[in-house]
């Protein structure tokens, strides 16, 4: 496992680039995960568009502004930012996460350089200043044109990535109580963004699209359609990121031997000891495994400084099997986006198939469960189940509007 990119450019290619330890695995794939959504999105919009099922509007915009003292306040805020704690973490790297020192320990404090975050500052300050001006007209004037459904994507993104965000901790919080109540005795910026449940940020974040959409006219059921192949797609890269950094979002333990019908597969498809997970696993856990210490000499793997732990026994690389079950979703639903044309029906296939394939995978994960009329079952379990029920009816709801014009149409 690599928690960061440092570990994983210095294990792949020797390089050693202390600075590169600021970047989590995991949040690298999330913020790839973000770009090729978000790159899908305004496909679909530019093709829907075209096919005129999204309205071109029009936008009145000022040409010619002179520079705007809120413009520039915000751009020597983000300078100050950078040069006062990037800046500074990158160049003293090397001494500062020395002997297993964690980034996020100084990424969330006070320390940093002023002189650099001033310098900083003042520099993007200046440069904004420059770009604008040069722009400027000696009388701004107002300028309509036309503004197109691939134009929304940002404002879509935005929606999404914040409400998401927001109900994915809010999801996780519910589900680990005691994490909220150690926050509460604890405050920390760090504390906070750890842990997220992906069925709060899909509810959340769906109903701030929702919101977003009522505010624009976009009718929701085609912005809906328009998602679903990029939501699959970000889900698997983002189940990536879970297995690369060993975030815990792994399973059960699976100490059997890999059935015969799997051969042909490696075995950490079949069962994995994620060793330097990002969690530094040590100890007895509840699930049935035991997080051990690596030692490079009897084990195969390197031990990286403030990681070397290991899963024994090993268990189900759940990101795996979730990473090729979206990919083979988007796959399915990419394709079928010419053919399924009826607003609502690729995003009903979307819910039918992230319920079905989530509710499987539960039954090899590790998560905490609780009583329903006498059933252990786990908060994804519930919410799964319920997905899928919403994209039948959903599916079946679409079929029977176009059966029945008059009510297609009303």
């Amino acid at each position: 496992m690599y928690p960061n990119l440092y570990f994983a450019l210095e294990d792949l290619f020797g390089w050693n680039l202390p600075a590169l330890k600021l970047i989590n695995s995991f949040g690298f794939f999330v913020a790839l995960a973000f770009v090729a959504a978000h790159f899908l999105l305004r496909n679909e919009l530019s093709r829907m568009g075209r096919l005129g099922w999204f309205p071109t509007g029009k936008r009145t915009d000022w040409v010619g502004m002179p520079p705007s003292p809120l413009d520039l306040a915000i751009q020597a805020l983000m300078g100050f930012f950078i040069g006062w704690k990037v800046l500074y973490l990158v160049v003293n790297a090397d001494s500062l996460f020395r002997g297993g020192g964690l980034p996020q320990a100084h990424l969330f404090s006070t320390e940093g350089n002023v002189l650099w975050g001033v310098l900083m500052a003042l520099a993007l300050t200046a440069w904004r200043w420059w770009e604008v001006k040069r722009q400027a007209l000696p009388e701004p004037k107002r300028v309509t044109r036309d503004f197109l459904p691939a134009e929304h994507v940002g404002g879509i993104t935005a929606a999404a990535a914040i409400g998401g965000i927001a109900g994915a901790k809010f999801f996780h919080l519910l589900e680990y109580p005691d994490e909220l109540k150690a926050f509460l005795v604890n405050p920390s910026l760090n504390a906070f963004l750890g842990g997220l449940t992906i069925y709060g940020g899909l509810i959340v974040g769906g109903l701030s699209v929702y919101v977003y959409a009522r505010r624009h006219n976009l009718n929701f059921l085609r912005l809906a359609d328009a998602t679903s192949p990029g939501l699959l797609l970000a889900y698997g890269i983002g189940r990536m990121g879970c297995q690369i950094s060993g975030d815990g979002d792994w399973g059960i333990p699976n100490p059997g031997p890999k059935p015969g019908w799997l051969q042909w597969a490696p075995d950490w498809m079949w069962s994995y000891a994620y060793p330097n997970n990002v969690n530094g696993v040590y100890g007895p856990r509840a699930a049935g495994y035991t997080g051990k210490l690596i030692d490079p000499e009897r084990h195969p793997w390197p031990s990286f400084e403030g990681y070397g732990t290991y899963l024994d026994p090993m268990v189900f690389p759940t990101p795996i099997y979730e990473t090729l079950a979206a990919t083979l979703g988007f796959a399915i639903l990419w394709m079928m986006r010419h053919r399924w044309v009826h607003p609502g029906q690729l995003f009903a296939a979307y819910l039918m198939f992230n319920g079905l394939e989530r509710f499987w995978v539960e039954k090899i994960r590790v998560n905490v469960t609780f009583d329903l009329l006498g059933m252990d079952v786990t908060q994804a379990e519930l919410i799964s189940v319920l997905t899928f029920l919403a994209g039948a009816f959903l599916w079946f709801w679409v079929q029977s509007r176009q059966a029945n014009p008059r009510q297609s149409q009303s």
